[in-house]
């Protein structure tokens, strides 16, 4: 199978990952040529972009491509971050989306998936992925979003809103220009509905970045809904929290449609884990691995039927730990009802993904560690535990659905497999939860970054060296492999590019 991605952004997390993915079940992965990608804040070259897209569809023989996935910031705005912080007007974000409707015609044979983001308030004076006022009044304008939203509840209710709306935290000017641009993207949204109800787009999703139960993005997930449900065809529609994972998981809904439908059995070691909701997210866990298994082309079976596959849930810190500046600790009776969950399933003989969601922007020390000395953590088909619970439960989700796919098909290539897990488990474990807050203050200046050229070498160096490190450690006596690259693909701490082989 041929797939063809154009990705939200051109870190490893949204490029490797679908490779590796689509690599597992012996498929290839036709991207946009990098000139044509985003870089951090500057978006893609989009007149290149649209250019290979019509190529793409142009193309016969065994050049043709079996299947379109399609990130639509990158198709409409130019990224993920551009998505935020561009001025394109509506009209001509309409006209970039309209693309699709041409590839239709050119390729009527070829099947699109999308998936559109709804964006994200991030409750912080971060500006170095948001607009420039950012950094004054981001906190504000999260709160902002959150009052409105309470304000849309009572419309509905009748009930009066939990608090006056705080507008006058934030100059009009400053608030125009960002209402505006969700005014254009949540168009987007609604208009990437009627592509999905005209049969243009096969499978949509809706997917809810960085987000939390009453958010700008919550409120917009009422609308949207509302739209699903009016529309035909808008039931078929996903929606749920994530964003950086999507290409991952639809690459491997691509390739499950070659196939069947996988169906899995969600597990948690602790009885309240799958009701709690996760940081930076608007929903109960066990809701969001259903709608991740879903968007990957999966089902959850039915009491008592049988599962090819399990997801086992490492379920939220009810403290709601953060690895992100700080080390939260873990809990060792959590850490046991994890373990021994992880060793039912693989008894079972099922395919078995772990999603470490304890903590946010890193697995779980203790458990993934006790994983290893019991000897279970390589015998998982995939791990996840970076960033938000989406990405991390994404992730793995797709990584195992691919085992699944190419097994069915005759094609997997346990190789990659394993390189795709020991991928994750060094950048999610070793790095975000180790290494990374062990050089926060001294290598990274305590911050997120960016980072000058010369204390990025050293950097590297030192995460190379520890990665290296942790590898050995976790390697059975019977297995060789080599971590050959480490980078830092924005220049900053948060996230990394890794590299292994086999020896």
């Amino acid at each position: 199978m041929r797939i063809a991605l154009v990705p939200l952004d051109e870190r490893p997390v949204n490029v490797d990952l679908p490779r590796q993915v689509a690599a597992i079940a012996g498929a290839e992965l036709l991207l946009p040529p990098a000139e044509a990608m985003p870089d951090f804040r500057t978006p893609a070259d989009v007149r290149a972009l649209h250019g290979w897209l019509r190529d793409l569809a142009a193309a016969s023989g065994p050049e043709q491509a079996d299947r379109l996935v399609v990130c639509v910031d990158t198709l409409v705005h130019g990224g993920i971050i551009p998505a935020r912080i561009t001025t394109d007007s509506t009209t001509a974000a309409l006209q970039r989306l309209d693309l699709l409707r041409e590839i239709a015609t050119i390729a009527p044979g070829l099947r699109i998936t999308a998936a559109s983001l709804i964006m994200r308030a991030s409750d912080s004076y971060s500006a170095v992925e948001e607009p420039e006022y950012w950094s004054r009044y981001g906190r504000e304008l999260h709160a902002l979003g959150a009052a409105l939203h309470h304000e849309l509840e009572a419309d509905v209710t009748g009930g009066e809103a939990a608090a006056g709306t705080p507008a006058t935290a934030v100059p009009d000017d400053v608030r125009s220009d960002f209402e505006r641009r969700r005014l254009r993207n949540h168009t987007i949204n609604l208009a990437a509905l009627a592509l999905h109800e005209e049969g243009i787009v096969e499978t949509l999703t809706l997917t809810a970045d960085d987000t939390a139960p009453y958010s700008a993005g919550s409120a917009e997930q009422v609308w949207l809904r509302h739209w699903a449900r009016a529309l035909p065809h808008g039931r078929d529609v996903l929606m749920y929290p994530g964003a950086d994972e999507v290409g991952a998981v639809l690459v491997a809904r691509a390739l499950a449609s070659g196939v069947g439908v996988p169906v899995w059995r969600i597990a948690c070691g602790e009885a309240d884990g799958l009701a709690r909701v996760p940081n930076f997210e608007n929903a109960p866990l066990v809701d969001s691995l259903t709608r991740q298994i879903v968007a990957s082309g999966g089902r959850v079976a039915e009491d008592g039927e049988h599962a090819d596959m399990v997801v086992v849930a490492h379920a939220p810190d009810p403290a709601r730990g953060d690895f992100f500046g700080s080390r939260p600790a873990s809990d060792a009776v959590a850490t046991e009802a994890t373990v021994e969950a992880v060793r039912a399933a693989l008894d079972t003989g099922a395919i078995v993904a772990l999603a470490d969601v304890r903590f946010s922007n890193g697995g779980d020390p203790e458990l993934v560690d006790r994983l290893a000395d019991e000897g279970l953590l390589l015998r998982l088909a995939s791990y996840g535990g970076w960033n938000t619970a989406g990405n991390s439960i994404g992730g793995a989700v797709a990584q195992a659905a691919a085992l699944w796919a190419g097994r069915a098909l005759g094609t997997a290539d346990e190789a990659a497999l394993r390189a795709a897990l020991l991928t994750r488990i060094l950048d999610d474990r070793a790095y975000q939860s180790g290494t990374r807050l062990a050089m926060h203050g001294a290598e990274f200046g305590g911050s997120i970054g960016p980072v000058e050229p010369a204390a990025e070498a050293a950097a590297i160096a030192r995460i190379t060296r520890e990665l290296r490190a942790y590898l050995e450690r976790i390697l059975p006596a019977d297995e060789s492999w080599s971590l050959d690259a480490v980078t830092l693909p924005w220049h900053r701490s948060f996230e990394i590019g890794v590299e292994v082989n086999a020896r």
